[in-house]
């Protein structure tokens, strides 16, 4: 057998799941087809248009949804030190920072903030709002 007749196997999954959607008779009528595409999906970069489309199919970056999260759990941690119950508050105020170090490193730099103390979440809730 020659080396240029010898063909590796391909794993080409996704391949496969678009050829059998398109089996099924999947392609046949999807949103826009025949139609020309507008001027706007050739401006800016990949980068840009990638953005434009995530935003408008509701997808949220995972910093935000952090962001979320962070701000929830401040204000349940604030609403609960101004109550004088401070059980488990230093636990959870460490939690939260670690999901700020995560946030940190996720979001874009000029959105990034410190990490908080019990004492001073009421100013890092108005921070986070």
């Amino acid at each position: 057998m020659d080396k240029d007749e010898y063909i590796p196997p391909v794993n080409d999954l996704m391949g496969d799941i678009l050829r059998n959607y398109e089996k099924t008779g999947g392609m046949e009528n999807l949103k826009g087809a025949g139609k020309p595409l507008s001027e706007e999906y050739f401006k800016g970069d990949i980068f840009q248009h990638f953005q434009k489309v995530a935003k408008d199919a509701g997808y949220k970056p995972h910093w935000l949804k952090l962001q979320h999260e962070i701000r929830d759990e401040l204000q349940h941690i604030a609403t609960k030190y101004a109550q004088g119950l401070n059980e488990d508050l230093h636990f959870r105020v460490t939690k939260v920072n670690e999901k700020i170090l995560a946030y940190n490193k996720s979001c874009p730099p000029p959105m990034q903030k410190s990490t908080v103390k019990l004492e001073s979440v009421e100013n890092a809730l108005n921070r986070w709002h």
